[in-house]
């Protein structure tokens, strides 16, 4: 009879279960600020340009237009986001963040360190330094590029 092994020989048991507590916990930070994980890093990801099309934040973020589409729909009825007529080509529109969404982002980055720092601080620098080295050299070996939103 061949062997079974058990659930928690698999390093992937461990990344789940970690990255799942991670996870959840920042969900119900951001809830509290009336956003979702995935509306965040849609924020984040503009945070850094004035106004940008929707085709490359996608690019950007390794989403669908679809998907964006959707997550700029959400934000706009939020407030936190404002659509604009595109200065280059008058059929398409860029996204950018309102005021309000500006002022937001540096709160719900906030929010990510305190939990960054809730789930690794049982980590030493060099722990934490070693296990984000390891993480980053599998997702780049993997090509995973999609920013995890869920």
């Amino acid at each position: 009879m061949a062997t079974v092994s058990d659930l928690n020989a698999h390093t992937g048991y461990w990344l789940r279960m970690v990255s799942n507590a991670v996870s959840q916990e920042f969900a119900r930070k951001v809830a509290g600020n009336e956003v979702t994980v995935a509306e965040w890093a849609f924020m984040r990801a503009l945070f850094d340009v004035a106004s940008t099309p929707p085709s490359l934040l996608a690019e950007k973020m390794g989403m669908t237009k679809g998907a964006i589409s959707k997550l700029a729909d959400r934000l706009v009825a939020k407030g936190l986001v404002e659509r604009a007529d595109n200065p280059q080509d008058k059929r398409a529109h860029n996204l950018s963040l309102t005021a309000a969404g500006r002022a937001k982002v540096p709160l719900l980055a906030s929010l990510a360190d305190e939990n960054d720092a809730e789930f690794f601080g049982a980590l030493t620098r060099q722990e934490h330094e070693a296990l984000d080295r390891l993480l980053r050299k599998l997702a780049e070996k993997r090509g995973l590029k999609s920013v995890p939103v869920d």
